[in-house]
């Protein structure tokens, strides 16, 4: 995981070592992501979300498309 200031600089970055520009995700959105992802942790029974889980979380934080898909082999 990388971290930059803006998408300008996610771009040039990008550019200058030759992969393509993914979706981007901004502190927020990973910091709420890691706390309903592990809400659950401590709990005895704690396990991993299921697809359709996976799908309510990321849409609830704006993440969407074929690259949140838990269910998609395309990564673009």
């Amino acid at each position: 995981m990388l971290f930059f200031r803006s998408e300008e600089q996610v771009r040039r970055w990008c550019e200058t070592h030759g992969h393509p520009l993914r979706p981007l995700v901004t502190m927020n959105q990973l910091w709420n992501l890691a706390a309903s992802w592990y809400a659950t942790r401590l709990q005895e029974r704690s396990r991993r979300p299921q697809p359709d889980e996976m799908q309510k979380i990321f849409a609830g934080l704006g993440l969407g498309g074929e690259f949140w898909n838990p269910q998609s082999d395309s990564f673009g």
